[in-house]
C-alpha cells in the first residue's frame, strides 16, 4: 500500500500534504515520525491532512502533525498551503472561504498575486487559554527555565506561543533556549518559542523554535504571535513586516476585538507516492 502526497512549503516551512477527503488518514505516531525523517522518509516540519469538514460553515477541514508524531492546533504557513492545494485541485476558487482547523474555523482568501491571506483569529492572552501555569495575565512573564528566570510574552494563536525579545536575532540562542522554554514547567502543553528583534515600528526579524519540530525557516502562527505580543506592548504598529529566515510575511492586528490577518506565499515542490515500509516508489514534478 502506498501513500500519495504533495510536498509543499511556505517560506521554507515545509509540509507533506495528504488528501484524506475520501479515505481517512490512518498513520500512527511512529509512521508519521518515519515519514518526517529527512534521511529515511520524505521529510517535513508538519504533515497536513485535508479532510471533510464537520462544521457546516466550512468547506474543508485540515489536520496537523509535527515531525515527532504529535498533533498541533494551528499552522499559519500550513493553512496557506492547504488553500493552495485545494485551489490546484479545482475545489477552491478566488475570494474568501472558511476552513476548519483543529482549533476552529479560519477564513482564507486566495489573492490574484498567488499569495494567500488568512484570518488567524483573535489572539488569546489569558493564561488559561494559552495555557500558562501559575501566572496572572500580564504583558511580561518571568518564568523559571532550568533554574534561571527568563522574561517572555505569551499568547495563544490556536497553539501556545512564548516570545523573547532580543537585540540581535542572528545571535539569539535559539537552539539552546528554544527547547528549554518549550519544555518549561510553566507550559503544561509545551509551546512554540519566538525570538524577535524589533527593527522599526513596522518591521521585525523573527526566528522560531517550533514545538515538536525544532527551529524552522518560517512559522506563520509564530509571526502572528510575535506581532500580537509586541503590539500589546505598544512597540509596533498595526501592520508589520515579519522577516523570517525563509522570507517575509505581512501581519496585521488592529488590537483587541479584531483578528490577526497574515498574508504570504504557498509553493508546490513535487507530488509523490511512498510505501511506509519500503521507502519512495515514484515521484513526479508538479
Amino acid at each position: 500500500m502506498t501513500l500519495r502526497f504533495s510536498k509543499m512549503h511556505g517560506l521554507g516551512n515545509d509540509f507533506v500534504v495528504v488528501d484524506a477527503r475520501t479515505v481517512p488518514f490512518a498513520l500512527d505516531a511512529s509512521a508519521i515520525r518515519w515519514l518526517g525523517d529527512r534521511h529515511f522518509g520524505v521529510g517535513f516540519d508538519q504533515l497536513l491532512t485535508i479532510e471533510p469538514a464537520v462544521d457546516p460553515s466550512c468547506s474543508f477541514a485540515y489536520g496537523i502533525w509535527n515531525t515527532d508524531g504529535t498533533s498541533a492546533g494551528q499552522c499559519g504557513n500550513g493553512v496557506r498551503c492547504v488553500a493552495a492545494w485545494l485551489a490546484r485541485a479545482g475545489v477552491l476558487g478566488p475570494g474568501m472561504t472558511r476552513l476548519e482547523s483543529p482549533s476552529g474555523p479560519v477564513a482564507v482568501e486566495l489573492r490574484g498575486d498567488g499569495s494567500v491571506r488568512v484570518d488567524m483569529g483573535e489572539p488569546r492572552f489569558a493564561p488559561a487559554a494559552i495555557p500558562l501555569r501559575g501566572n496572572t495575565e500580564s504583558d511580561v512573564y518571568a518564568i523559571d527555565v532550568v533554574g534561571r528566570e527568563v522574561e517572555i510574552g505569551a499568547v495563544s494563536m490556536g497553539n501556545p506561543h512564548a516570545l523573547v525579545e532580543v537585540e540581535d536575532v542572528a545571535a539569539a540562542p535559539v537552539a539552546v533556549l528554544g527547547p528549554q522554554i518549550e519544555h518549561a514547567p510553566a507550559f503544561p502543553q509545551r509551546c512554540n518559542v519566538g525570538f524577535a528583534e524589533i527593527v522599526s515600528r513596522g518591521s521585525i526579524r523573527l526566528r522560531v523554535w517550533e514545538r515538536g519540530v525544532g527551529e524552522t525557516l518560517a512559522c506563520g502562527s509564530g509571526a502572528c504571535a510575535a506581532v500580537a505580543v509586541l503590539r500589546r506592548r505598544a512597540k509596533v504598529d498595526p501592520e508589520v513586516r515579519v522577516v523570517l529566515p525563509g522570507g517575509e510575511l505581512e501581519v496585521r492586528w488592529d488590537g483587541p476585538g479584531h483578528p490577526v490577518w497574515m498574508r504570504g506565499p504557498a509553493a508546490f515542490v513535487f507530488d509523490g507516492e511512498i510505501a511506509p515500509a519500503a521507502g519512495p516508489t515514484t515521484t513526479r514534478k508538479s
